[in-house]
């Protein structure tokens, strides 16, 4: 079902450039749907737990990049990979989203079992992906970190997509299409404003991953129509958390404009043994406002996955200091 086809390696831009901070990339298949990976740390075997990273929607594998090496630094194994109809994996087919990125993940899981105990982490699409493989008893995960998942209590701005998609309409019914340096100005201007906590230190890099899914007015109709199919799948995405008992770390995020804290503590309140941590000064995706700060409380949660059982559930998690970045 999985086979390598081909893996390149890159090199982050960190001072231990010859070290663990090296970025395999890769082409393999999962569930019939071909995609890329990119992994860091110790190969093979030699890890006792690996950690899979789940981005977002209108996200990639990519957005991960800056937080490997420290995870690889840390010496924790680690894959991310681009889920389908993002990045560089082929497209969702026709139907439901969620059922299509189960299936997925779970094919992820299957293999990457033979590598040790597997700590799945996500942000946003990606945290809704690992909360749904978790309520599954089919694969067994050692924990789970969720960050920013969305559909618990959202934004008014995801609120608005899913129940009044205004933007489609008011799209569908202009006279000729917008200009695609107006989509693309729109764009720029809008994604690091939604994606960061201060769109002033939004890396130009980053946002150019971005603003490319949205080249013209055809794309960028397309995408928020997807993006409403989506809003209304997650109504139904979460009716197994009852049945959810793995180690849960829930990430909130004070500045996030698409996903409120308060979703993070419907969460929480939801699953009574997972913990709970808001980061006041962090947006919508952590990796990009602080890598550094995010791979240490993923390290620190990994590590202490085995002494879960024996801490007092609910409690919140406590993260040194450092982690702020």
């Amino acid at each position: 079902m999985t086979a390598m086809e081909r893996e390149t390696t890159v090199q982050l831009g960190s001072p231990a450039a010859a070290g663990p901070d090296a970025v395999r990339v890769g082409q393999r298949t999962f569930a019939g749907s071909r995609t890329r990976v990119l992994e860091a740390g110790p190969r093979g075997r030699r890890a006792k737990t690996r950690l899979i990273l789940l981005h977002g929607y209108c996200d990639s594998a990519d957005t991960w990049r800056p937080a490997l090496a420290e995870l690889a630094a840390s010496g924790v194994s680690v894959l991310a990979v681009d889920l389908p109809g993002f990045g560089e994996a082929e497209p969702l087919r026709p139907g439901s989203m969620l059922p299509q990125l189960d299936a997925f993940v779970d094919a992820v899981l299957k293999e990457q079992r033979g590598y040790g105990k597997v700590v799945l982490a996500g942000n946003s699409l990606g945290g809704t992906m690992s909360l749904r493989a978790a309520q599954s008893p089919r694969i067994p995960i050692a924990g789970v970190v969720s960050i920013a998942a969305p559909g618990f209590v959202d934004s008014w701005l995801v609120r608005t997509i899913g129940r009044y998609p205004l933007p489609l309409r008011l799209c569908a019914s202009l006279p000729l299409p917008v200009p695609s340096f107006v989509v693309r100005s729109i764009a720029e201007y809008v994604v690091p404003r939604l994606l960061y906590a201060d769109h002033g230190v939004a890396a130009a890099d980053q946002v150019q991953r971005f603003t490319s899914l949205f080249p013209d007015y055809r794309s960028a109709t397309s995408r928020l129509d997807q993006a409403r199919q989506l809003v209304e799948e997650l109504a139904e995405a979460y009716q197994g958390l009852d049945r959810l008992q793995v180690p849960l770390l829930v990430v909130a995020c004070g500045k996030d404009r698409l996903v409120t804290p308060a979703s993070g503590e419907r969460l929480h309140a939801l699953v009574p043994h997972s913990r709970l941590l808001i980061r006041d000064e962090w947006g919508h995706c952590p990796q990009l406002d602080d890598p550094a700060g995010l791979a240490e409380m993923i390290t620190y949660f990994t590590a202490g996955i085995g002494r879960t059982a024996r801490r007092r559930a609910g409690k919140p998690v406590a993260i040194p200091n450092a982690a702020a970045g």
